[in-house]
């Protein structure tokens, strides 16, 4: 009877920390985002594409590419295959699956549009390669490696200073 008694006491009293100490990160997390093609091509910025960075969250990875003008048209997806834009050849990318980001920017003078390591992403959850694939004709094309098929998310948010930033958040799980 006693050994019934303290398996119940303890029972109870885990029960009791786990709703008072609350669920582990990955149950909080809300990354209903789908994986479905996400913007619309439209209308060019009005200024160029100048910057690309990441970085980690708890429930996902995040790219934000900061744009000097504003209105313009975007498009992100998953394809097959990352192609270069103007000359249509392939960007080899580490991971699962590709990510392909259209941005109707053109490059700044000085930014790596074609680099295959836009960002340093060692050590990311999701994210396995952010590469350039070029700027041709008043558009950006970058290619995130990623480590499988998973929910995304597109923002934009106003930049300090003037401008735009494009945010991608890549969820860790489903």
């Amino acid at each position: 009877m006693r050994a019934l008694i303290g398996g119940l006491l303890s029972l109870v009293l885990s029960v009791v920390l786990v709703g008072v100490l609350g669920a582990p990160a990955s149950a909080a997390c809300s990354t209903a985002w789908g994986s479905q093609d996400k913007g619309t091509l439209h209308d060019h910025a009005d200024g160029p594409l100048e910057r690309v960075r990441t970085g980690r969250q708890d429930c996902y990875d995040r790219l934000v590419i900061e744009v000097a003008g504003s209105g313009f048209g975007y498009l992100a997806g998953y394809v097959d295959e990352v192609v270069q834009e103007g000359s249509g050849n392939p960007v080899p990318l580490r991971g699962g699956a590709k990510l392909r980001l259209i941005v109707q920017a053109a490059a700044a003078s000085g930014f790596p549009a074609s680099s295959p390591e836009l960002a340093n992403v060692g050590g990311y959850t999701t994210f396995r390669q952010v590469a350039g694939a070029g700027s041709f004709e008043g558009q950006t094309t970058i290619g995130v490696g990623v480590r499988a098929r998973l929910p995304f998310r597109v923002l934009t948010l106003p930049r300090a200073g003037g401008g735009t930033r494009l945010i991608v958040d890549v969820a860790h799980t489903w």
